[in-house]
This record gives C-alpha cells, sequence and structure tokens, in this order.
C-alpha cells in the first residue's frame, strides 16, 4: 500500500498497519493474485521482463511470480515493514528482488520498466497533484510498448480502505486519465473477497505504453 496527500502522514499510517496486523488481518489480502497473473500470461510477459509491483508490500504476488520463473522483480512500498516482512517471508529468494522504500508519486529508477503493476496506489492519490505525480512517473519509467496493470476500486467499491478516503474510478474515467500515456487494452471489473467476507469491486485495467 501506499500514497495518499496533503498533511496527512502516511508514511506513519502504513508503518503502523504492518506493525499491527498480520498478513490475513488486512482487507487487500490474496493468497493467489489470479486476476493479475492471468493478465502476465495473457499479454506474454517473458520470464526476463523488468516488473514493477507499486504499493506491492507484503503481497504475495512476488512469490508466484519467482514460482513462475521471472527473474527481474522490483517490489516498492512506502512502509518499510511491509517490506521488511515480505523480504522475511522469501528468505534467500529476497537477495534476487529489488525493494525500493519510497513514495510511488517521487521514486525514481536507473532503468524503465517493461511491466507496471499496481493494485494497491492509485486510488489512495485523492488529489489531482498526487495523481499527477504518480502518471508523471509512468511516463517516465515504463517503456513504451511496455504492460500497465492498474486496478482501483470501482464506482461501487468502498469509500475508504484502512480509514483513507480513496477515488473511485469508472473505466471511462480511467481511460481519460491515462490516455495521453497509453493505449486501453482492457477493461474489466472484478469482485474481491476480503479475508472478513466482505465484497469489494475492483476495476482492473491493462494498457500498452505509447512509443
Amino acid at each position: 500500500m501506499n500514497n495518499t496527500s496533503g498533511s496527512f502522514d502516511t508514511k506513519a499510517h502504513w508503518e503502523s498497519i504492518y506493525d499491527r496486523k498480520g498478513p490475513q488481518e488486512v482487507s487487500w489480502y490474496q493468497g493467489v493474485p489470479t486476476v493479475s497473473l492471468d493478465l502476465f500470461r495473457e499479454y506474454g510477459v517473458s520470464s526476463n521482463a523488468r516488473i514493477i509491483d507499486v504499493g506491492g508490500g507484503d503481497s504475495l504476488l512476488v512469490d508466484h511470480l519467482i514460482e513462475s520463473g521471472h527473474t527481474d522483480l522490483t517490489v516498492l512500498d512506502i512502509s518499510g515493514a511491509a517490506l521488511k516482512r515480505a523480504q522475511e517471508r522469501l528468505g534467500e529468494h529476497s537477495r534476487n528482488i529489488t525493494w525500493i522504500e519510497a513514495d510511488a508519486t517521487l521514486f525514481t529508477s536507473p532503468m524503465p520498466f517493461d511491466v507496471w503493476h499496481d493494485r494497491a496506489v492509485f486510488h489512495f492519490l485523492t488529489s489531482e497533484e498526487a495523481a499527477e505525480e504518480y502518471l508523471q512517473r509512468v511516463a517516465e519509467l515504463l517503456k513504451p510498448g511496455g504492460l500497465l496493470v492498474l486496478a482501483t476500486f470501482s464506482e461501487s467499491g468502498p469509500e475508504k480502505c484502512s480509514g483513507i478516503p480513496v477515488h473511485r474510478y469508472s473505466e471511462d474515467e480511467m481511460v481519460a486519465r491515462l490516455m495521453r500515456i497509453c493505449e486501453r487494452i482492457k477493461c474489466f471489473n472484478v469482485d474481491h473477497v476480503t479475508p472478513f467476507n466482505t465484497v469489494q469491486n475492483f476495476l482492473f485495467c491493462a494498457f500498452k505504453k505509447k512509443s
């Protein structure tokens, strides 16, 4: 998880969440991130593609990507506690992953990425300024022709997550916001069942970075 905006201390908030709660005590937990993994397979993401999971925290996506043979993986999160938990879980495998503790709207990378995955950050960027800063990172750090997988709460999704307001997106709004950077491949809605047996509706979109 990651960023909001304003004077709210985003980093302190997420550090506290990960210090206090176990993996299955947070609503976004997925034992198997099926939708993301299916999109990677559908669009032929190669084993040596440079992949970043933005707001990945201690998500299990990286575990499954390792199991699938992917070798160039980066996980970014604002919470050092989340990253430490993932590193401890992965053990020796963690040494082969690049870990970035940073705000997703501010970080940089010496090399661009082939795939940008985000199921955790963008809908927290409720100010126009923060959303634009994030999209500038996408414009700069995703390779031309690269795959962007972006998931947010849909218009029928929750209004808040972990006590923080979110921006809920329709497909039209998402495509309009990304159109100067990426071409739409497809968008669809998915119900996520939380560990508490509640349902959250997500909008998943796949985009191709413009050349």
